[in-house]
C-alpha cells in the first residue's frame, strides 16, 4: 500500500462531549448560552437538529459509535453491562488501515471501570485504549476516578501545578449518589488549569507534531458538561446572574409496573425532592459555564488550525454521547428518551469550497453513530462491515439527503430492570419494554413539544404506536 498524499486525503477532527444536551447552543436557537465558535461551525457544515443517541448513557453510546452499531448489537446496554473489546470492527482502525495517523484524547470509556470494578483495579491501559485503533492516548474518565488512589494525566498536571488538593476536596464533596451530586458549585482551580483546558492543550500539541504531508484524525473527547455541575471561575461568572428557562416542568406517571420501577429509579438517582427551581437554575449557570469553555477551547483549535494552514483541509465533527435532563420532567441526568436525555447536538463542517449547503439545519432524524460512517466516508477508508451507521457525507456536500425513515435509542440501567427501546420518526415517539413488548410511553412530538401527554392509552394514538413498533423491529430487530 503506498503512502497516502496529504492533499488527497483531509484531516479528521472530532470533537465530542460529555452529557451535552442539543439545546444548549446559540445556534440551536438557545440566546442564553456563548458558544460563538460551535456557531461558527454550523455556518460553515450543516446542524443535525434531530440526531439521537444509541443510547442515553455514556458506554453503550460510546461503544456504538465506535462500532457504528447498536446497543442490542455489540452487547453493551448499561455502564455495568460489560467491556468494548478491541477485537471488534472498529472505526478508528479502520483509518489507521487508509493510513491515517489517530489520537484519542480525553474520556473513551470502553471500560466500565470504575463503575462497578473491584477496589484496586487499575485504570485501563493507554496501549489497551490504543488497540480499538489509536496511535496515541492520552486518557481521562470521569472527575470522580479523581478521588482514587491511582493517577491520570491531569491528576499529574494538578499536582504539578499546586492545586490537586484543593480540586480533590471539592469533587469529594459533591461525589455522585450524595446531595450535592446536583449542585452547582465553581471550580477552585483557575481557567488555565480545568480539565477542558488540560484536554484542548494536549490536543493541540499532538496535531501541532503532525507532519503537513500525512493525513491526521483526532477524537478530543471532553469530560464536560458532565456533572459535577462545576464551571471554571471566568464563565461562572459570567453566567452568574443569567436567567435560564427551566423547561418541561411536567413530570412522567407510570402507565406499567416495570415502567414505574425505571421512573422511581430515575426519581431516585436524580434526587427528585432537591430539584427545586433556584437548585436546578443554579447548577444550569455551571453547565452552560462548562460548555462555553469547551466552546472556547473549540476556537483555540480552529485558530491553530488556521495557522498551519489545515483548517481548509480538515472535516469537523461535533457531537455528544447524550443529553442532560437539567431538571425537566423533574429529573437530572439522562437514563430516559425524552429529548433532553436522547438528543444530541450533530454538527458536521465540511473542508472549506466542497459544501453547496453551507448553514443548514436538517430536522430529519439522524443518528450519533453516523460519525462513525462520516468520518470513514469523509476519509476514503473502508466501511465497516454490516454496520448500519450511514455516512452524511453526501448530504453535507449538497448531493444526497439523510436516508433514515427512523432512529433509535435503548438502554438497561440494572439486571433487575427491564430493556427498554425508544423508536422516533420525529414526529412521534414511543417507548417499549424489550422484555414484554409493551409499550409505556408515546408522544405526539408536533403538537407537544414538550411530550407533557402520554397517548400510550389513547386509542385514536393506536395506528402511531403500531406504526413505530413494526419500524422498532425493522430498525434495531426486535421490539
Amino acid at each position: 500500500m503506498s503512502e497516502p498524499d496529504h492533499q488527497s486525503r483531509p484531516n479528521l477532527l472530532f470533537i465530542y462531549a460529555d452529557q451535552h444536551r442539543a439545546d444548549a447552543i446559540g445556534c440551536a436557537g438557545n440566546d442564553v448560552i456563548v458558544t460563538p465558535h460551535l456557531d461558527r461551525l454550523a455556518a460553515e457544515g450543516v446542524r443535525f437538529d434531530h440526531a439521537w443517541t444509541e443510547s442515553p448513557i455514556c458506554q453503550p453510546a460510546r461503544a456504538s459509535l465506535l462500532t457504528g452499531r447498536y446497543p442490542n448489537d455489540h452487547g453493551v446496554l448499561g455502564n455495568f453491562a460489560g467491556n468494548c473489546r478491541p477485537e471488534w470492527d472498529t472505526f478508528p482502525r479502520r483509518l489507521q488501515e487508509a493510513g491515517y495517523t489517530t489520537a484519542s484524547v480525553g474520556k473513551t470509556h470502553f471500560d466500565a471501570w470504575p463503575m462497578g470494578a473491584e477496589p484496586g483495579t487499575p485504570l485501563p491501559t493507554e496501549e489497551w485504549i490504543g488497540s480499538f485503533g489509536f496511535d496515541h492516548v492520552v486518557e481521562e474518565f470521569d472527575k470522580y476516578v479523581h478521588l482514587f488512589d491511582i493517577d491520570t494525566p491531569y491528576m499529574t498536571f494538578l499536582r504539578e501545578h499546586g492545586a490537586f488538593e484543593a480540586y480533590q476536596q471539592v469533587v469529594r464533596d459533591n461525589f455522585r449518589g450524595g446531595d450535592g451530586h446536583w449542585k452547582g458549585i465553581t471550580s477552585p482551580v483557575p481557567q488555565e488549569l480545568d480539565l477542558t483546558c488540560f484536554l484542548a492543550d494536549e490536543a493541540q500539541q499532538w496535531i501541532s507534531r503532525q507532519p503537513a504531508n500525512r493525513p491526521w484524525f483526532m477524537q478530543l473527547s471532553f469530560v464536560q458538561p458532565h456533572v459535577p455541575l462545576m464551571g471554571d471561575p471566568i464563565w461562572a461568572e459570567h453566567y452568574a446572574n443569567a436567567h435560564i428557562e427551566r423547561t418541561a416542568r411536567s413530570k412522567p406517571v407510570a402507565t406499567t409496573d416495570d415502567w414505574a420501577q425505571q421512573l422511581k429509579f430515575l426519581r431516585m438517582h436524580s434526587h427528585s425532592e432537591l430539584l427545586t427551581d433556584e437548585f436546578v437554575l443554579a447548577g444550569a449557570r455551571q453547565y452552560y459555564a462548562m460548555v462555553s469553555l469547551i466552546d472556547q477551547r473549540i476556537g483555540d483549535l480552529l485558530a491553530l488550525l488556521e495557522q498551519r494552514g489545515q483548517l481548509d483541509n480538515t472535516w469537523i465533527v461535533y457531537s455528544s454521547d447524550h443529553g442532560e435532563m437539567l431538571g425537566d420532567h423533574g429529573v437530572m441526568a439522562k437514563m430516559n428518551f425524552y429529548r433532553s436525555s436522547v438528543r444530541v447536538p450533530l454538527i458536521v463542517r465540511p473542508p472549506a469550497g466542497t459544501s453547496d449547503i453551507a448553514g443548514r439545519v436538517e430536522s430529519a432524524p439522524v443518528q450519533a453513530f453516523d460519525v462513525a460512517a462520516t468520518l470513514l466516508d469523509a476519509g476514503n477508508a473502508r466501511p465497516l462491515d454490516g454496520a448500519p451507521s450511514q455516512s452524511l457525507v453526501p448530504f453535507v456536500i449538497g448531493n444526497g439527503a439523510p436516508t433514515r425513515d427512523h432512529v433509535a435509542s435503548m438502554i438497561r440501567m440494572r439486571p433487575d430492570l427491564p430493556t427498554w427501546h425508544a423508536i422516533t420518526d420525529g414526529h412521534w415517539r414511543a417507548t417499549i419494554n424489550a422484555d414484554t413488548g409493551d409499550a409505556v410511553e408515546l408522544f405526539d412530538l408536533d403538537a407537544d413539544h414538550d411530550e407533557t401527554t402520554n397517548l400510550v392509552e389513547h386509542a385514536d394514538s393506536s395506528d402511531a404506536l403500531t406504526q413505530l413498533t413494526t419500524a422498532l423491529v425493522a430498525t434495531v430487530g426486535t421490539a
